[in-house]
């Protein structure tokens, strides 16, 4: 199974990078975890087939994490897609869905489509199973606006990938990543507090709870890129691919 950054970037485009999107795909396994603006050129940029695609999991509203979804979606149209997509995520995603799409593509959220979409509703510390795939969401602390906010336990072939989303410190993240296979954290900061954010000094206060066998940082400001050199932990970068 492997891991590719498709966009790891934040919601300012720091160093140049792009929103967030991971691909997670192995045997069974073929899904995006988030899916900013920008997502859909950088998957093509990557050569990923964005029609294989099973599963997207949205942590939230924000658009460097939501709003790439009305591209795909009309790229998916004119591609004649015909294999079932499911996009899941915090509660009333069906709702924003609908919004952004019409905002962006007007009427296109009526449009008849050539494959079946469901939109899926989650609940915090509930599980819930894709096929071969276990998900369990944890709700996770990044504001008021553009909520609720969910990380992610995904269970896929043997492998634990774990994704904390944009958050402050809170301690759904302990269950959220412990023993992961792969811990992807939020690292906005080194060391300065910025509100609904997690730096790398306040993450790495508490890696002896979580544990994770490996450990990759994303959703940099350019507080973070410009130590990139220096820090103690793996950061990710656009197109950076782990084997799991």
């Amino acid at each position: 199974m492997q891991l590719r950054f498709v966009g790891c970037g934040d919601a300012f485009g720091s160093g140049g990078r792009s929103n967030t999107c991971f691909h997670l795909a192995g045997a069974h396994t073929n899904l995006l975890i988030d899916c900013g603006a920008s997502s859909l050129p950088a998957l093509k940029r990557l050569g990923i087939a964005c029609n294989d695609v099973d599963l997207i999991l949205i942590t939230h509203f924000h658009g460097d994490h939501f709003a790439g979804l009305p591209f795909l979606l009309l790229d998916a149209q004119f591609a004649r897609r015909t294999r079932p997509l499911v996009i899941a995520g915090p509660t009333g995603i069906e709702t924003r869905l609908t919004q952004v799409m019409e905002a962006l593509f007007e009427h296109s959220s009526t449009t008849p489509r050539k494959f079946e979409l469901s939109v899926i509703a989650l609940e915090p510390e509930r599980q819930v199973r894709f096929g071969e795939l276990c998900v369990t969401p944890y709700t996770v602390v990044h504001g008021n606006s553009g909520g609720p906010f969910l990380g992610y336990r995904i269970e896929a072939e043997g492998r634990v990938v774990a994704y904390t989303a944009d958050t402050e410190w809170t301690e759904s993240l302990v269950p959220l990543g412990r023993d992961a296979d792969l811990l992807i954290a939020e690292a906005y900061t080194f060391e300065r507090p910025v509100k609904n954010h997690l730096s790398l000094t306040t993450l790495a206060a508490h890696l002896g709870e979580i544990r994770p066998k490996r450990l990759v940082l994303t959703h940099m400001s350019d507080d973070m890129l410009a130590r990139l050199e220096t820090l103690p932990h793996a950061a990710a970068h656009d197109g950076m691919t782990i084997d799991l």
